[in-house]
């Protein structure tokens, strides 16, 4: 009988996710990757999805104060190679180091617009009357 199979991450997968993040914020703060793009942009890591056989890492990041994304993301995947070899000493307790891919985070981006919705003039009118509703005992 097969074990069924869940899309959530497993405990494991989250914690070593973690620990790639943290590995390469220190990375990135010290400058390790000389590519003037990556060393001259501020660079946030807001998470790391793992594969279920821990092989692939997925890097989800934003590079602040630029407005073209793409420039740095490409220079940090042309670099992936080099920063795998630099994630060793972080990740001496993995059986095989995990290939780093890079993407551009666009969770920020959807936060933006839902709060935008939120605070439109319509969702607003919306929520005055459902109080005036509430008040009313209705």
């Amino acid at each position: 009988m097969s074990k069924p199979t869940s899309s959530a991450p497993s405990q494991r997968m989250l914690r070593v996710g973690e620990q790639v993040r943290a590995a390469l914020t220190q990375i990135l703060q010290r400058d390790e990757v000389r590519d003037p793009l990556i060393e001259t942009t501020v660079i946030s890591i807001s998470e790391v999805r793992m594969s279920t056989d821990l092989r692939i890492a997925t890097a989800f990041v934003t590079p602040l104060g630029v407005a073209d994304h793409a420039g740095p993301i490409e220079a940090l995947n042309r670099h992936a190679k080099y920063i795998r070899g630099r994630l060793t000493p972080h990740l001496r307790q993995l059986k095989y180091m995990p290939e780093v891919r890079f993407k551009d985070d666009t969770s920020f981006d959807n936060y933006k617009k839902i709060d935008e919705l939120l605070r439109s003039p319509e969702v607003l009118r919306d929520l005055k009357d459902d109080d005036a509703n509430d008040k009313n005992g209705a």
